[in-house]
């Protein structure tokens, strides 16, 4: 199969990549990374989630942040709404300030899905039927997230066949596009492409994105792989934002820099600018005093020798 020749790109560093920060950091900051997003060129940004403060305190903040935003035309910004009383919270205000996508998940591990929200794989998925409905009687995309599709730090190997299975629930309740995610960033090429076939077996190739985390090194490599498949929608973080708390020594989500730079760099578009969007990654790093976590960032802002 030919490679796709434009690849869109979701941004999901100012969610998934900031929930799990141990440091507060403050809305401006959160507004000032998707405004630094957008002015990249990115046209998919996941910006907050409608999760309790108890158990997600960096999100507290969510209706401030989405109300904060200057809206860009043509981008789509997206929240994760875990429950029906997280997508009434999300379209509570104004209409201009609601998402234009929410996002519900599942996983494709029993144990997985037992042991962090305490109900079955089948219940979990039963419980967005209502969200995703909701959603779409609004006019609000839904975008589902199907975690651990081919390793589980409990289970350890998941089958193809399960992920299919989590496919196969995710289009009966709704959800019009999936997102295949390796939470823990243990997939190889060859693993990722089965998972990625299963769920072909119910979503069309253009419904269907890679969410590959870097823990092993391997998400460029499965990132190809789902290239060659046709896949040509991706779930990035800038600045490799993010991590697992469920797998030791996780590095995080695949950087944006580190695959515009390798999509770039195959002749495929993007519309992204990568000089700004290293630009995005140095903001949000040199808030969180750090190291940005774009080996591509860290290679063109060194100085020269």
């Amino acid at each position: 199969m030919a490679l796709p020749r434009r690849v869109k790109i979701v941004d999901v560093g100012p969610r998934d990549g900031l929930q799990n920060e141990k440091q507060t950091v403050p809305a401006a900051v959160k507004i000032g990374l998707v405004h630094a997003l957008q002015d990249a060129g990115l046209t998919e940004i996941e910006v907050t989630s409608y999760v309790s403060p108890k158990w997600v305190p960096q999100m507290a903040d969510n209706a401030q942040v989405m109300a904060g935003i200057m809206r860009k035309p043509g981008v789509r910004y997206s929240v994760l709404t875990p429950n029906m009383q997280g997508f009434e919270a999300a379209v509570a205000l104004d209409r201009a300030f609601w998402p234009d996508e929410i996002v519900v998940f599942g996983a494709a591990s029993e144990a997985f899905s037992q042991r962090n929200i305490n109900c079955s794989i089948a219940e979990s998925i039963e419980r967005f039927r209502a969200v995703a409905a909701a959603a779409r009687d609004k006019g609000v995309f839904v975008r589902g997230a199907m975690s651990c599709v081919v390793g589980c730090p409990y289970e350890g190997d998941i089958a193809p066949e399960r992920v299919e299975m989590l496919a196969a629930m995710m289009q009966d309740i709704g959800v019009e596009h999936v997102g295949v995610a390796d939470t823990i960033g243990v997939g190889t090429p060859s693993r990722v492409q089965r998972a990625m076939e299963a769920t072909l077996k119910h979503y069309a190739v253009d419904a269907i994105s890679g969410h590959f985390h870097d823990t092993y090194g391997q998400a460029l490599a499965n990132t190809l792989a789902s290239l060659e498949m046709g896949i040509w929608h991706f779930d990035t973080s800038v600045a490799g934002l993010g991590g697992c708390p469920y797998a030791k020594g996780a590095t995080g989500n695949v950087a944006t820099e580190d695959v515009v730079y390798m999509l770039h760099g195959m002749g495929i578009e993007t519309g992204i600018d990568l000089a700004r969007l290293i630009d995005a990654g140095q903001f949000i790093s040199d808030f969180l005093q750090r190291k940005s976590g774009s080996r591509v960032a860290n290679a063109m802002l060194a100085p020269r020798g």
